[in-house]
């Protein structure tokens, strides 16, 4: 069990230093032992945190744990209060807050969307919006990466996706910001913050309802034509489950791609030496992008939920216990990665755990791979002094989908080719 000299575990009231790099706090707690116990919260759940590899890797493969709090799968456990009737309605349809049989159902119509093939066609269009928002860059003199460049591509490639035309993509990443409120660390500490996820849960929910009913029928590639039309054909899929996979998409398909490009920029402007090794080769490789994933990942915890008495780590888990597996812990776990604070792009690309593990693994992580490699190749060929000068750096109050709101480097535009 842990020392009795350190304080609870918790994922709010860090300090801003310890939010930009909570590796050395990860570091203390895991040394002492691999599962933590967290404040006691009233009537809430004990809380158990999880930050050794092995141990998080049970986490996420074990049938003793899933995502929903109830065994009932019907009954979503989301952290949106209830009069949140719209958000809470889109929320409790998210792949990740499933399980079997809804997760599984789900989840085999949505493969075929994200394949190694339709990744493959799609790359040579993730690497013509790279290019025309690296054009852009040019036109400032302080750029904002993560406005300009890191946040816009992905939104830009699921878009495309779901067949959303160019002109609702400014609404579509307004409004996927404010329901990011309603699945991270920030969740409950911000009543506006709520309110304002309700009107956006509203808007979407209006707007794909009314996609859904204009393309039923028809043909189309788009995801939001294949549902519609499996939904037609009797697919057990439900209209707000189609409208909570297309919200879905665009909030963590977006912020996880937009966290791992502006991450991927500041560990390379503080191992200039990768930077330059990185520019001297010919293209990135696997094991770099891999390696990038491992060293900081865009999300740092998932929580999930004791469906049996069990032993974690040595630590007796009561049922109905909430556990919550530090994947940035476990991506820096030495037992698992010799020197693991070291950004080795050489590394041997290795299991890392930054898209999870088992049923939900990410469903978009071989798109989301791509758009790392093509992201940051394009920077990396366009922007030839993108290792220096100086650079202003504002993080988002959240250790779940953890990275910059903001990163300024200044007088960027001028070294844009």
């Amino acid at each position: 069990m842990p020392s009795a000299t350190l304080p609870r575990f918790a994922l709010t009231g860090w300090s801003r230093e310890n939010i930009v790099n909570p590796y050395p706090v990860y570091q203390r707690y895991r040394e002492v032992a691999s599962v933590h116990r967290g404040e006691p919260g009233g009537d809430a759940p004990d809380t158990f945190y999880v930050f050794s590899y092995d141990e998080v890797v049970q986490v996420l493969s074990s049938n003793c744990f899933g995502r929903g709090r109830s065994l009932d799968a019907a009954k979503a456990s989301v952290p949106v209060p209830a009069e949140q009737k719209a958000l809470r309605a889109i929320v409790e349809n998210w792949l990740v807050f499933m399980d079997p049989p809804r997760h599984t159902e789900l989840r085999s119509l949505l493969n075929r969307s994200f394949s190694p093939r339709i990744v493959t066609e799609l790359r040579p269009r993730i690497a013509r919006i790279a290019q025309e928002l690296l054009s852009r860059l040019g036109q400032q003199v302080d750029v904002d990466l993560v406005e300009s460049f890191a946040a816009p591509l992905p939104i830009l490639v699921i878009s495309e996706l779901l067949g959303i035309p160019e002109e609702r993509r400014a609404w579509l990443r307004a409004n996927a910001l404010a329901l990011q409120e309603a699945s991270s660390s920030r969740a409950g500490r911000d009543v506006d913050g709520y309110a304002q996820a309700e009107v956006a849960a509203q808007e979407f929910t209006e707007y794909f309802r009314e996609q859904v009913r204009l393309r039923r029928g028809r043909a189309g590639g788009d995801l939001i034509t294949i549902l519609a039309n499996a939904q037609e054909r009797g697919a057990p899929v439900s209209l707000d489950a189609i409208v909570g996979t297309c919200v879905h998409l665009l909030t963590a398909g977006h912020e996880t791609t937009t966290n791992s490009l502006a991450k991927a920029v500041l560990a390379l402007r503080e191992h200039p030496a990768v930077l330059d090794e990185l520019r001297g080769a010919e293209g990135l490789t696997t094991d770099a992008v891999e390696e990038f994933l491992r060293y900081d990942p865009p999300v740092q915890a998932v929580t999930r939920w004791a469906h049996q008495d069990t032993t974690l780590g040595g630590c007796d888990i009561p049922r109905g216990s909430r556990v919550v597996a530090l994947l940035g812990s476990a991506n820096r776990d030495p037992a698992r990665f010799p020197s693991p604070d070291v950004l080795d792009v050489r590394r041997p690309a290795d299991r890392h755990l930054s898209f999870g593990l088992g049923i939900h693994y990410c469903l978009g992580a071989t798109l989301a791979r791509a758009e790392l490699e093509i992201g940051l190749q394009a920077l990396l060929d366009g922007v030839p002094t993108l290792g220096y000068g100086t650079q202003h750096v504002d993080y988002a109050d959240d250790l779940v989908f953890h990275g910059p709101s903001r990163l300024v480097l200044v007088n960027l535009g001028e070294r844009c080719k």
